[in-house]
């Protein structure tokens, strides 16, 4: 069955030019024009992926994000009409997974949704690792795409999953900030603005962390990037 992709945009031309897109792509789309459609119709359309327009009439998409995390992990893909930083900044805060800003090109947003995509339900074979890694009281199942910490599950974006799981897969080893954008964001048009690692790190900490201000499983390597401990 092909993944149904929910759209949430209010310009006409724009929800169209990507609905057409996806469609060729063999996705199944619905096309909803106002946040308050998105959060209504989300529970009975249960898309595996959602396009968000940030500037929606009513309430706007990062209101709708915030909902939509508060009954699902599913991955988030933010469209700006503005490169603003502050825009980028507090999606990947209330839990979105990326942004594209407009305009963009169709072929960068089909290679987008197909890595996010990939990312949240492909297979996750890894010889090196197992199905499980186990870090002390953290324990992060491949297969099934979950964290838990003395047996209590942590929520996790899309995004956050798949930096925890290469930084915990080698301990010890220190990533660059340019090499984890990398990691996970395997896009033809990969855009270079390492500071969103930064909000993501912190954002794990938060989740994983039992004191983010002392953080026990990522650290910094200050100038460098981070590492998963060794401990």
């Amino acid at each position: 069955m092909a993944a149904t992709i929910m759209i949430v945009e209010d310009e006409p031309a724009v929800a169209r030019g990507v609905q057409v897109a996806l469609e060729q792509e063999g996705y199944a789309v619905a096309v909803l024009p106002t946040g308050e459609d998105a959060v209504a119709q989300f529970p009975e359309l249960v898309p595996q992926l959602v396009l968000l327009d940030v500037r929606l009439p009513g309430i706007d998409g990062f209101e709708v994000c915030r909902r939509l995390r508060r009954e699902s992990r599913v991955p988030i893909l933010f469209l700006t009409a503005r490169a603003d930083e502050i825009d980028k900044v507090v999606g990947l805060e209330i839990g979105a997974d990326d942004y594209l800003v407009k305009p963009f090109s169709v072929r960068e947003l089909v290679s987008r949704v197909k890595a996010l995509l990939r990312r949240a339900y492909g297979e996750l074979a890894d010889a090196g690792t197992g199905r499980l890694l186990r870090r002390g009281d953290l324990v992060i199942d491949l297969e099934r795409r979950r964290v838990t910490r003395d047996g209590q599950r942590i929520a996790l974006t899309t995004t956050e999953f798949d930096l925890l799981r290469h930084l915990a897969a080698r301990p010890g080893r220190v990533y660059t900030r340019s090499q984890l954008l990398e990691l996970v964001r395997d896009y033809e048009a990969l855009e270079q603005d390492e500071r969103t690692i930064n909000v993501h790190v912190s954002h794990i900490r938060e989740k994983i962390e039992p004191d983010p201000t002392q953080p026990r499983y990522i650290q910094t390597v200050r100038g460098v990037g981070y590492a998963f401990s060794e401990e």
